[in-house]
């Protein structure tokens, strides 16, 4: 039986490994973080990878886990985004999508990562074709013509670990993209982004708000519970210290309710706010010999669109596809030329994601007049022309991938 080799266990490569399993493909996962445990029924904890975000995931998102079989366990803490606005704070464009109007069930569902996170180890765990392997530091990576090689490190425990293919979904950061000599592009937005919850006054009726203003893009997120929303909202670096804190609930409250104004009535209460600075990494190769590139290791982008996540999933769903066909004539999993296959066949999906994000920041960032305006007739063609609503919606949902 063939085996594959993860480093990195965040949502991306547990989605992967369950992929893998489905195709009987034997699956070694490492992780550098203890995982939580999740015998108890109570909240779920926040972890390293599950952490205080959410995800918006796309129609193909869900369609990938109603694949796996998964559907019915996440769908129990997720929320279906049925419309979509489009504003900018002081200007006279919006845009807005609608569900039923483009003949769909919905745009997507948004899911808190912890309890993501938590479905998707618990599904791991019952697997009996996935070794997990957790609290693991991997220290070297080599690989010749027939295999890859890697050390690690697991309670002062040498382990030597050998496949024909390792598949790196270990960050941003990445230590195995470093060790295969793949340099990165790096763009820094200058941002933060500030991520909580929060409680308004009037019911979210699954409605999910993109507001533009000077101080940065705030997305706006229904979730379970009825006046629940999940806040994105990047912010210039430096400023996040000032939404940050117990203190500053009231203060974060109030600088909501001037960006947003009162289409979700009064916001009320907020949560915890975290930070995560923002940046664009790209890597220059995602496939060299038999290491592919995978995640946040291969892409990192901004969370404007709430693209990221989906992007990847698909990419992990059209790696295992090229897998599972390759071995219909071949033994060798980590075929080097059917791993360059795949990358070139991504390129065209993930440069469109890519190119789209990054001009929607810098292009909403400018607080020029004339590009004001421009902007702003954009949003109203948008709702107007007809014909562009289908093709946005589309690729929004990841149908057009």
């Amino acid at each position: 039986m063939q085996k594959v080799i993860i480093v990195g266990g965040g949502m991306v490569g547990l989605s992967l490994a369950l992929m893998l399993a489905k195709q009987n493909i034997a699956v070694q996962l490492l992780e550098a973080i203890r995982y939580p445990n999740y015998e108890d029924d109570q909240l779920a904890p926040y972890h390293s990878s599950f952490d205080a975000r959410n995800t918006a995931l796309s129609r193909r998102s869900v369609m990938i886990y109603q694949q796996l079989g998964l559907w019915d366990a996440l769908q129990q803490h997720a929320t279906p985004i049925l419309q979509v606005h489009i504003t900018e704070q002081g200007s006279f464009g919006k845009a807005r999508l609608v569900a039923e109007q483009e003949k769909v069930e919905s745009f997507g569902q948004v899911i808190e990562n912890a309890w993501l996170g938590r479905v998707l180890l618990t599904q791991v765990r019952q697997q009996a074709l996935i070794e997990l392997i957790d609290g693991v530091e991997v220290t070297s990576l080599e690989q010749d013509q027939q295999q890859v090689t890697i050390h690690a490190l697991r309670d002062q425990e040498n382990l030597e670990l050998q496949t024909q293919l390792l598949i790196a979904a270990d960050g941003r950061d990445s230590f195995c993209r470093q060790a295969i000599g793949v340099g990165v592009d790096v763009h820094d937005y200058d941002q933060v982004a500030i991520v909580t919850a929060v409680q308004t006054s009037k019911p979210h009726q699954h409605v999910g708000f993109e507001r533009f203003s000077a101080l940065g893009p705030l997305a706006l997120l229904p979730l379970p519970g009825e006046y629940r929303r999940s806040v994105v909202w990047p912010v210039k670096k430096g400023t996040e210290a000032e939404w940050l804190g117990e203190e500053n609930d009231q203060h974060f409250l109030d600088a909501l309710q001037q960006t947003y104004g009162d289409r979700a009535g009064k916001f009320e209460k907020t949560g915890k706010r975290f930070s995560y600075p923002l940046s664009q990494v790209l890597a220059h190769k995602q496939a060299v010999g038999r290491v592919v590139l995978m995640g946040n290791a291969a892409h990192t982008i901004h969370p404007v669109a709430g693209q990221g996540f989906n992007l990847c999933l698909r990419d992990a769903d059209v790696l295992v596809r090229f897998l599972t066909q390759h071995l219909t004539q071949s033994e060798d999993i980590g075929d080097p030329e059917n791993l360059l296959a795949y990358e070139q066949s991504r390129l065209k999906d993930q440069q469109r994601v890519i190119k789209f994000c990054d001009s929607v920041v810098r292009g909403f960032s400018n607080q020029n007049p004339v590009l004001k305006l421009l902007r702003n007739t954009g949003l109203v063609a948008f709702d107007v022309v007809p014909g562009i609503k289908p093709l946005v919606a589309n690729y929004a949902m990841g149908l057009k991938a």
